[in-house]
């Protein structure tokens, strides 16, 4: 209780009355004056009146104790049975906190951020901001509930944002086990075919090894390799870029018995290849009017390294003139396909006839060369259904198509074949989409017999005209006709010229973009799109296999003829693995080093330093005999000096909300009046004697 004053004139007032009745009574009592005292009394009562004491009572509530329980739900805590642990751990704290009606949980489940790419375990930021709408007074302590990797624990000189206990209990076991591989160092990019070189580190979390593990390396889906690394040492490897454009790398280390997870048993690393330069060496075997095409679109690309000869001299050419006054340089065919005929990307034959140039165990060669991974173009004409065709060399080994020695004559629009519309190569070219198509016509076609490999293109009635077949390691393509340079003159319009001659190259060097069959996912922040290349029928739907093992069906829609995509979301970021029939690809979803997957062994020892600063209690819920165990709650009023290791101390606050007040005027009603009335009797009493 307390006594307000609420004056019915101001203190000014009250005050010069005061002074003044206090002067008349020591003057009186100097004087000896008669019942200066009751005077005195009776003016006291009556200022007392003026200044209306009032007697207050504040009606308060007492504030509940806010305790916030910070629940870990991040992707390390769905392994070796924590999620379980958790679930239980959490459901038996509800049950002890309600016991006591003063103390209000807060519970606050943290899971990874969907739209983070480098998911981490951030406890701190969720716990500052479950308690913003909190006094920190209010706080009587907070508990997490995880596996201690936490990836936001306040440093050494940061203050906790309350003056109160700090607990963890932490889940999983305390003899955990884990092996994870880290790649260290490594290019973003790589020429292609020149060795690179990175470096990774195998680890033992939980416990020293020096007993070698082995890594299993594979590039783009192929296995390159296995090395043996002693965990805790930094192992390098070298390779090469085998292609241009995104290349995967995986390494993959041999689990252990025992271990918590293998999720981090791979890594993987992203590397673009990038071509110095394109080698080609184009052969014509006389002038023609679209030798220039060739010549010209080669030439304009400027990663290409051109080496062309037209044959102009053939041997059996002889009209007397002397070597010496002849201006034409010399084919060097023993140094093109001998000695550095493997040093060459591509090689195209335009118009090309079998004339003595070459003898005859080249051709042996070329075949060679394109069984071990070569490219080879035949741009045939008139030539190559004539007794001096190459189609009858030992290059027919690897040609997709035998000339029958017909030459067509007659106009016709070069058409996608049905294996064409589907074909990457040929696929949605400029004027293909409708009938007839939208570019030129061409007028001769050498006739082929039964083919191999693939017909994308086709002359009048169905005749081949574009032939890509793969040959062992090697690709060959042969275009039967050499009419393309009309397209390139805008013949009627003219054609995809260009483009067409482009892509043939491309796939002919192993293009990834321009394979037949393919399956490739990409991620684009959480979201990733899944695309199947194929000339074949429908591929049906795509299995995704998860980092944390589960596996979801994805359907794949065509969008385009021999094109299906479909896309998804993701809750989870890591490796993921995608499959479709015999066809499997590995696509990384969020940062390749996302905090999250460093380390997966449960550890006390991050927030150690939290819990003791704070004397709060840091403990496992395992009790190492497969039950749990969840330390008691012990309330405690003032300030906590002292940590418990066997309970959760709870500091109860002592903060109150007003209710309301009650109001008692001393002065009012008959009691007010009765004291004036008996100071005014008393005096007049006294005056009477």
């Amino acid at each position: 209780m307390t006594i307000e004053f609420a004056p019915f004139i101001p203190w000014l007032a009250i005050g010069v009355l005061a002074v003044l009745a206090l002067a008349l009574s020591i003057l009186g009592m100097v004087r000896h004056v008669r019942g200066t005292l009751i005077r005195f009394a009776a003016s006291a009562a009556v200022l007392a009146a003026l200044a209306n004491p009032l007697l207050m009572q504040e009606d308060r509530e007492a504030l509940s104790t806010v305790v916030p329980v910070i629940v870990d739900r991040s992707q390390s805590q769905q392994i070796a049975g924590r999620a379980e642990q958790t679930d239980r751990a959490l459901e038996g704290l509800r049950d002890r906190l309600s016991r006591f009606g003063n103390i209000e949980p807060r519970i606050v489940e943290v899971t990874d951020p969907a739209t983070s790419d480098a998911p981490s375990t951030k406890l701190f930021e969720a716990l500052n901001a479950a308690i913003t709408d909190i006094p920190p007074a209010r706080i009587g302590g907070a508990i997490f509930l995880t596996d201690g990797q936490v990836h936001d624990i306040p440093g050494e000189n940061q203050p906790l944002p309350f003056n109160a206990p700090v607990h963890g209990l932490v889940t999983g076991k305390a003899d955990e086990f884990d092996r994870r591989i880290e790649i260290l160092r490594a290019p973003r990019f790589g020429i292609v075919n020149e060795e690179q070189e990175l470096t990774f580190r195998v680890f033992d979390d939980g416990k020293a090894s020096d007993q070698p593990a082995d890594v299993a390396v594979k590039m783009n889906g192929e296995d390159i390799g296995t090395l043996t690394a002693v965990p805790g040492n930094e192992t390098p490897f070298a390779f090469k870029v085998p292609r241009g454009g995104n290349n995967v790398l995986e390494f993959s280390v041999a689990g252990t018995p025992g271990e918590v997870t293998d999720v981090n048993n791979r890594a993987i690393h992203l590397i673009e290849g990038i071509r110095e330069n394109l080698r080609v060496l184009l052969v014509s075997g006389e002038p023609h009017a679209g030798e220039r095409a060739w010549r010209n679109l080669l030439k304009s690309d400027a990663s290409v390294d051109l080496v062309h000869f037209t044959i102009l001299r053939p041997p059996e050419k002889q009209d007397g003139t002397p070597i010496n006054e002849l201006s034409l340089i010399a084919f060097p065919t023993r140094e093109l396909f001998v000695e550095k005929i493997n040093d060459f990307d591509l090689i195209i034959f335009d118009r090309y006839q079998h004339r003595g140039v070459l003898p005859i165990l080249y051709y042996d060669y070329i075949a060679e060369y394109v069984r071990n991974g070569g490219a080879l173009l035949i741009a045939a004409g008139p030539e190559h259904a004539g007794e001096d065709s190459i189609a009858l060399t030992p290059l027919a080994t690897v040609l997709p198509a035998s000339p029958t020695g017909d030459v067509h004559q007659a106009g016709f629009y070069p058409r996608l074949s049905e294996q064409g519309k589907r074909h990457p190569v040929t696929r949605g070219l400029d004027g293909s989409a409708v009938e007839p198509p939208q570019w030129g016509r061409w007028f001769r076609s050498v006739d082929v017999g039964q083919t191999t490999g693939e017909t994308v293109m086709t002359a009048d009635d169905g005749r081949p005209l574009l032939v890509l077949n793969r040959a062992n390691e090697g690709r060959v393509a042969m275009l039967l006709s050499d009419q393309g340079w009309l397209w390139a003159r805008g013949f009627e319009g003219g054609g995809p010229h260009v483009s067409l001659y482009r892509r043939i190259a491309h796939w002919l060097m192993k293009e990834p973009e321009l394979e037949e069959e393919a399956l490739k996912a990409r991620a684009t922040g959480r979201t990733m799109e899944v695309t199947r290349q194929t000339i074949g029928d429908a591929p049906g739907p795509a299995t995704i296999t998860t980092p944390s093992g589960q596996t979801e069906s994805l359907n794949l829609t065509e969008i385009q003829p021999g094109l299906y995509r479909g896309e998804r979301r993701m809750t989870e970021t890591g490796l993921f693995t995608v499959t479709n029939g015999d066809f499997s690809t590995l696509v990384h979803v969020g940062a390749v080093d996302s905090p999250e997957f460093r380390a997966m062994v449960s550890t006390t020892d991050t927030l150690a330093g939290v819990t003791g600063k704070s004397r709060g209690l840091l403990a496992r819920l395992d009790d190492g005999e497969g039950g749990l165990r969840i330390p008691d709650i012990l309330p405690v009023r003032g300030d906590i000096r002292t940590a418990d290791n066997r309970r959760l101390m709870i500091r109860l606050t002592d903060e109150t909300v007003l209710k309301g007040v009650n109001t008692l005027p001393l002065f009012a009603g008959f009691a007010g009046l009765g004291i004036l009335l008996l100071a005014v009797s008393a005096m007049w009493w006294r005056e009477g004697r």
